[in-house]
């Protein structure tokens, strides 16, 4: 096992479940005194291929992206289940969803997380990259999420 075997120590998003997306994005952009971002839908799952708990599924998710510097804030509203935004925002209503890493090597990564017992529970593709979460809500109070964008030549 490596030293870091995250492979990151910089948190590059933030993701909160939330109930109602257009409320919430109205809210944050008055206490941030930004402009309301773009409201965008995952993809389907044969594009996603969106896989929870090692099984496909249909689950979608809309999706608003507040930059701010280093970190982004992702305001997550779940669509259809089973997913990780659905199973949080029903455990635990709106709420604190993942801390987010770039990370290149995504296979090797959830490997070696689930020695240090982060259980993989949702993965799928993005225009662009691939993304995985693991479930570290009880051992670090959030899902860690891993993010690998594909290098563009």
């Amino acid at each position: 096992m490596s030293t870091n075997p995250l492979g990151s120590t910089t948190p590059t998003q933030i993701g909160l479940v939330v109930p109602n997306i257009e409320e919430a994005v109205q809210a944050w952009s008055t206490l941030l005194g930004v402009p309301q971002p773009d409201i965008v839908i995952t993809d389907t799952v044969d594009r996603a291929h969106t896989e929870h708990n090692g099984q496909s599924t249909p689950a979608r998710a809309k999706l608003a992206f507040f930059p701010m510097g280093q970190v982004t804030l992702e305001l997550i509203e779940p669509i259809g289940e089973p997913s990780t935004w659905n199973d949080q925002l029903v455990q635990y209503g709106p709420s604190l969803h993942h801390i987010a890493f770039e990370i290149k090597g995504m296979a090797e990564r959830v490997e070696e997380l689930a020695q240090h017992g982060l259980k993989l529970v949702q993965r799928g593709d993005y225009t662009g990259g691939r993304y995985a979460y693991l479930d570290g809500q009880q051992k670090f109070g959030a899902v860690i999420e891993l993010l690998e964008n594909d290098s563009v030549s």
